[in-house]
């Protein structure tokens, strides 16, 4: 597999890619929220937070990202931290989202830190990181997050 870069992911997002559905909805080229950045960076993509939550220490809290994505069949994806949240102890559980995932990313996080810690709505919380396959999967995901709507999901059990 190969990192897609800046100019990857920014193609993807285009209205110039005829190919693929945007990768993210809505794509931002470059932003500021109060001293933090998100948007495009060098190989991954910095996403927002889309509520208000608040992280007291040791807990996990479900939360779900401003932005849209749908991964085609060539693209997976790894959410990862962002570092200022890191160096304060806050930690996003690193998931893997697979070729043909479409819709909100639902993210996990939990504060290591010493400090509760308040998180607003539209600041910057974690990067997603981008890999080509080497060919395109002849299994995209269709599973039961598929299409997954805005706000935080619960897991989704199988009834027996």
């Amino acid at each position: 597999m190969t990192v897609l870069s800046a100019q990857s992911i920014r193609w993807l997002c285009s209205g110039d890619n005829i190919r693929y559905k945007p990768l993210i909805s809505p794509f931002v080229e470059r932003g500021i929220f109060k001293g933090k950045s998100y948007g495009l960076s060098a190989c991954t993509y910095d996403c927002r937070i889309a509520q208000d939550i608040f992280l007291d220490r040791g807990i996990v809290v479900r939360a779900s990202t401003m932005e849209r994505f749908c991964f085609p069949d060539n693209i997976c994806g790894s959410v990862l931290d962002k570092s200022t949240w890191a160096r304060l102890g806050v930690s996003v559980f690193n998931t893997h989202f697979d070729p043909g995932f479409e819709g909100f990313a639902t993210i996990e996080l939990v504060n290591f830190g010493v400090m509760p810690t308040s998180i607003e709505e539209g600041s910057p919380i974690c990067q997603f990181k981008f890999e080509w396959l080497d060919e395109p999967t002849e299994l995209p995901y269709q599973g039961k997050y598929n299409n997954q709507e805005s706000g935080p999901q619960a897991a989704r059990y199988e009834q027996s």
